[in-house]
């Protein structure tokens, strides 16, 4: 039988081995405690407490500024010290609550929660709205949004991503690991809300003893699947997993329900699972500490908030000096130049490597290999995609379906004459959709 895949896509040395077999570690956090009011698409949260104010664990913090939009929550306690712009990883300045932690952790009392089958659709919805559930898979789109289709009635696939296909990253392989039922009650909640929809849970064949209690935790569930995925990057991208789970295509106009799909990532689902279940808000995240540079990497579970500073230090600190450090993974994480930045909901990980093997790189011309074409899981024409882009011929990169890239880096990474393919046409893409925005 042919294992479920997609076109294009390669296989980049993954690094799991470093942080994989160590059980996730919760982390207190020491110092202050940053809450960016962006950390999700949409609109900015707007901040209901003030200067002064003394705060709980649990308690709101910012209500959302939207409907697309998420309220945030505060992870310790403590009093309000000031809001301000704060540097995030992105290199921005973001307007932000900062709390002085007293070390307490005094918690609010959270609401009485009802039982799953007592609860209506709208009151599901509106439980995960309030608690601030955002797509923590890197996105940080508002869940509750994307569980709010026009026609719920045509969603047929209920996808919980669990490829995990970014190198280093290990946090979702932990989480299946330890705490499966969450994952598996958490998707069941999503299936309450689509009555025609079948669950899946889409892993990648490298995990096989994940893909083994998974089944034996749902063999007993009949809207439930488990299907392993081939090992390959981008397998776990929106577009890459639809297709390889249902044989469904979409492009960069469709969203996953207009395919009749909706996909949520492990730590989403989980957070899913706490907010109806224990009616408690999105507080905690795990982010994998890794790389050769770390002593001792690992996974954490991390009150978002927390500096980036303090996990390096919980993971041993710098065995060797870091060369390159990188929030996310190699492939679509970016590079950061300080570490004092928080933790926010989207911050999956920070990788920090002895080597930086792409400022060595000299690029040279196009050889007309063809690797990237191969490559592409978009099944674009990346070099000339980015010939385009660098001389800005904006026609005809819009011509040539420049928008359907998913800036996953495969080109790139398979280029043999080094051009920075993925940049050149990321910073294209960049401007044609502000243009198509105005």
């Amino acid at each position: 039988m042919a294992k479920l895949t997609f076109h294009g896509g390669i296989h980049p040395y993954d690094g799991k081995e470093l942080s994989k077999d160590k059980p996730i570690r919760e982390v207190l956090p020491k110092g202050d405690l940053v809450y960016p009011l962006s950390q999700h698409i949409g609109a900015p949260a707007k901040p209901i407490v003030e200067k002064g104010d003394h705060v709980l664990t649990g308690q709101k913090i910012a209500e959302a500024g939207g409907f697309v939009s998420a309220p945030i929550y505060a992870t310790v306690s403590g009093t309000v010290k000031s809001i301000e712009p704060k540097r995030v990883v992105t290199g921005d300045s973001v307007m932000s609550i900062i709390i002085e932690n007293d070390g307490l952790y005094d918690e609010v009392e959270y609401p009485a929660v009802k039982p799953l089958e007592e609860m209506t659709k709208e009151e599901i919805i509106e439980r995960i709205k309030e608690a601030g559930i955002v797509g923590m898979g890197g996105a940080g789109f508002p869940t509750h949004v994307k569980l709010s289709p026009k026609e719920p009635e045509k969603i047929d696939y209920v996808i919980a991503n669990c490829a995990e296909c970014e190198p280093y990253l290990t946090s979702d392989y932990r989480r299946m690991i330890e705490e499966p039922e969450k994952l598996v009650k958490g998707l069941k909640v999503s299936l309450q809300l689509f009555e025609n929809a079948r669950g899946i849970l889409a892993v990648e064949d490298n995990k096989p003893d994940c893909i083994a209690i998974l089944k034996k935790l749902t063999k007993d569930e009949p809207r439930i699947s488990v299907k392993a995925l081939r090992t390959k990057y981008p397998q776990g991208a929106e577009r890459q997993i639809i297709y390889a789970a249902t044989g469904r295509a979409i492009n960069s106009t469709m969203l996953p329900a207009d395919a009749g799909c909706v996909v949520n990532n492990v730590d989403t689902i989980v957070a899913i699972y706490h907010a109806i279940y224990e009616g408690k808000p999105l507080m905690h995240r795990i982010v994998t500490v890794t790389g050769d540079a770390v002593a001792d990497p690992q996974n954490f579970i991390v009150r978002i908030g927390t500096n980036y500073h303090e996990l390096v230090e919980e993971a041993g600190g710098f065995k060797k000096d870091p060369v390159k450090i990188i929030s996310g993974g190699p492939m679509m994480g970016f590079g950061i130049f300080d570490l004092d930045v928080p933790t926010t909901k989207t911050a999956s990980a920070l990788l920090c490597l002895t080597q930086d093997d792409v400022s060595r790189m000299e690029p040279g011309p196009c050889i007309n290999c063809g690797r990237c074409v191969e490559a592409c899981p978009s099944r674009l024409v990346p070099n000339m995609l980015a010939t385009y882009a660098e001389h800005y011929e904006e026609e005809a990169f819009v011509a040539l379906e420049g928008l359907e890239c998913v800036e996953c880096g495969c080109c790139s990474f398979v280029c043999p004459a080094k051009r920075p393919l993925t940049q050149s046409i990321k910073s294209m893409r960049k401007i044609q959709l502000a243009k198509k925005k105005k």
